[in-house]
This record gives C-alpha cells, structure tokens and sequence, in this order.
C-alpha cells in the first residue's frame, strides 16, 4: 500500500527538508516511527522534488560554479599587446597563435606570454579550447557555453575559400 501524503506530513517534509541535518533517509525513518507506515527514503525524495523542495546536488552546483567562473574568465579577458612575432622568435613561453594569412607577409603570431606546456597566452587558449561537454538530464550531450572556433582551427578564418 502507497504512503498517503496527506497536508500535516507534507508539512512536516517540507520543515524537515528545510533543514539541512536532515537527509530523505533521516525523513523517512522519523515518519515510518510516528506512522508505522512503510515509506523509503527514495519515495522522500521524489516527494521533495515533485513539491519543488530539491536540493541541488553538490556535483551540479560545482559544475555550475566551473562554467560561471570560465564565463566571467573569458569576458575578464583582453586581447594581447601585439608582439609581432615571427616564426623565429617564438619561444616555449611565447602565444603561438597566427593573426593573419600565411600568404601575406605581415603574417605574425601573437607572442605574449603563456604559461609553460602551453601553446597559447590566456587569451587566445580561451577561443582554442572547448570545454568537455557535458551530459543533459536525459543522457544527450550538451556543448558547454564556448568561444567558437571553426573545426579547422583558427587559421581557417585567415584562408580563402577554395
């Protein structure tokens, strides 16, 4: 026989669901005492998410933070003196990213600093990298908010159309 919800445990729920020493197996186990009905802590929470009581999880709360900190880090951004760096003076620390078309003889690469193993200042590794995607809710992958850079890479912006 299904627990019946009726408004004084539903209003208990939401008080004990309110405070955070309370977990749905804590609820569950309290309201099987003062009941004796049978009553799991899954059937708790799917109770608490149908009334709108969910807490997040702490794997989605972090991950939420990681894209606004990334967001606001993009943004916070700004373009790079340019060095006018030649093929000749790139360096392990130096931005490797090419600005212009390779045909042209202003061609150059960015040259500002980046950090070591890194091929590219914060800047431009902002626009290069995608972050992971991530998974929805229903299994389908979701791509996470990102600068876009065409498949080819940055030099296909620089490229024309053959």
């Amino acid at each position: 026989m299904a627990f019946k919800w009726t408004d004084e445990r539903v209003a208990k729920l939401e008080m004990c669901w309110a405070d955070k020493d309370y977990s749905a197996a804590r609820i569950a186990k309290e309201m099987r005492k003062e009941t004796g009905e049978q009553l799991s802590r899954e059937a708790v929470a799917g109770k608490a998410n149908r009334l709108g009581l969910s807490k997040p999880t702490k794997s989605s709360v972090t991950r939420q933070q990681r894209q606004e900190e990334r967001t606001e880090k993009v943004l916070e951004l700004q373009p790079p003196a340019d060095q006018g760096a030649t093929i000749f003076s790139l360096t392990a620390r130096t931005c490797r990213w090419p600005i212009g078309d390779p045909r042209d003889t202003d061609f150059h690469f960015c040259g500002a600093d980046s950090k070591t193993g890194q091929p590219y200042c914060d800047y431009h590794a902002a626009m290069a990298y995608r972050p992971p995607k991530a998974k929805g809710g229903d299994g389908a992958e979701e791509e996470a908010d990102h600068v876009h850079v065409p498949k080819g890479g940055p030099l296909t912006n620089h490229l024309p159309n053959s």
